[in-house]
């Protein structure tokens, strides 16, 4: 029963509180003098008593207001009454005078000398300014002589909702990593509103999202904004266009709103193994290719982006271990695969080689998605190609008598086709070697026979060069 009387009481004397801190600052406050209870017959003390009282009338203070507002924006058909100025020496009648100055005095506040009463003859607003600062005094109407100090006093502008929030920095731009855990921060946005932050709810801003859901989300009172779903992948998705609006009132029914936009970013993240275009791989190669020349390439390919899709590649298995390399094209991050060691058809025709694609940098929170590498297979085979003919010695040595008879056999060469096809081959001597045509040898057997008769005392020595021939392609000795 005592609750309920007290709830009674608070619904009673609640509304003539809010009405009276309403009233209070438009109303004339008139000074009350305490009275005095003077014993009868006391001719003496009533002299007393009138004396104090005109030292009190001197001494204290003679205006009488209370802090003047006038809300911003309004407009009228009329002059809007501020508030009235008055003065406890004021008896009524027409002898004193108001003399107001100060901020705006004589064009935007204007006073009615004989009562008083301030009107403001012009729309405010308080963002451009929110007070001004004014002097009043009272004088004498014939003698212009001031019948107390003057007196400083302020005018505030109220404030009313007529500013809507703004995003001054925005449009924003922000990034997030993929794959990150639900309420991860992403960025934090602000709106100003130039209505006053200390009066009512104008500039109580309230953030909510229009569009972005259900991937992200915005604290109300702060701004902030997180990610709202897990494993946002940047491979499937990779930008956001997020609309942010604030509402002023506290975002209550009748506020003014504004918005701004946020463009947010996945970036990646290593969640992606590299992944071969195909798992084989044929390649060929002739056989005098050059140690250190490419023989073919092959790529892993990776979906994700910068060193998280790098690569390195390596030959894990095969038969040609020792004749093969792998690198890997810093550009293009291919896997190139060269020959380390001389080539013989004759000798081996093909290899199998088994390469690896592994990742260069893991993320330790993705590898228990799987081995971050892939394999495949690389199957190289040799071709013949077309080699010249052979000599069973780089060098011969022949002696021959001086007296030797012409078309007498004094030595001969061989030679033989490395090729598996084993052509034919062709012997002939190199007539620059020979300008005199001393010797001759047999095309099909490589006998060489004297021509011309030799004479030891004119020539001691006769270096000559056979070619054998396989098709087009000579070798010297």
């Amino acid at each position: 029963m005592p609750e309920r009387l007290m709830e009674m009481l608070m619904d009673t004397w609640t509304p003539l509180i809010i009405l009276w801190i309403t009233v209070l600052p438009s109303i004339y406050m008139a000074p009350m003098n305490q009275s005095q209870v003077i014993p009868s017959g006391s001719s003496t003390g009533l002299k007393r008593l009138n004396e104090e009282q005109r030292v009190l009338n001197r001494s204290k203070r003679g205006w009488v207001w209370n802090q003047m507002f006038v809300l911003e924006e309004f407009s009228g058909p009329e002059p809007i009454l501020v508030g009235r100025l008055h003065t406890d020496l004021d008896p009524g009648s027409s002898k004193i005078k108001y003399i107001l100055s100060g901020d705006g005095a004589g064009t935007i506040f204007v006073i009615n000398d004989k009562t008083g009463d301030i009107h403001a003859m012009k729309r405010l607003d308080r963002e451009e300014k929110a007070e001004y600062t004014l002097t009043a005094q009272a004088v004498d109407r014939d003698t212009n002589q001031p019948l107390e100090p003057p007196s400083e006093f302020i005018i505030k502008v109220q404030d009313i909702n007529d500013n809507a929030p703004e995003f001054v920095d925005g449009p924003y731009h922000a990034t997030v990593p993929e794959m990150s855990v639900v309420g991860t921060f992403v960025t934090k946005v602000t709106a100003t509103d130039a209505d006053d932050p200390v009066y009512g709810n104008s500039a109580k801003l309230v953030y909510s999202i229009l569009e972005g859901q259900p991937y992200f989300s915005i604290e109300p009172h702060t701004a902030i904004i997180k990610t709202a779903l897990p494993n946002m992948d940047r491979e499937a998705k990779e930008e956001y266009f997020v609309v942010i609006q604030a509402k002023d009132m506290g975002g209550h029914m009748g506020g003014l709103s504004g918005t701004t936009t946020v463009t947010i970013t996945l970036t990646d993240v290593n969640d992606n193994p590299p992944k071969f275009a195909q798992s084989l791989y044929h390649f060929s190669v002739m056989e005098d290719v050059a140690v250190g020349e490419p023989v073919g390439r092959v790529k892993a390919n990776d979906l994700d982006i910068g060193d998280n899709a790098k690569s390195s590649y390596d030959i894990i298995e095969g038969d040609g271990m020792d004749i093969f390399e792998i690198t890997t094209d810093a550009q293009t991050q291919d896997g190139i695969i060269r020959v380390r060691k001389p080539l013989d058809f004759e000798t081996k025709k093909s290899y199998t080689l088994k390469v690896e694609a592994t990742n260069i940098h893991i993320d330790p929170r993705f590898i228990s998605g799987g081995p971050f590498k892939d394999t495949a297979t690389v199957k190289i085979v040799v071709e013949d190609a077309d080699e010249p003919p052979v000599f069973s010695s780089p060098t011969y040595l022949l002696e021959v008598h001086e007296n030797a008879a012409i078309n007498s056999v004094i030595g001969q060469v061989t030679a033989h086709d490395p090729d598996v096809s084993s052509s034919p081959i062709r012997f002939s001597i190199d007539r620059h070697t020979d300008l005199e045509r001393q010797f001759n040898i047999n095309a099909e057997d490589g006998k060489i026979t004297l021509a011309t008769p030799l004479d030891r005392e004119t020539n001691t020595w006769h270096n000559i060069t056979i070619v054998a021939t396989e098709t087009s392609k000579y070798l010297h000795i």
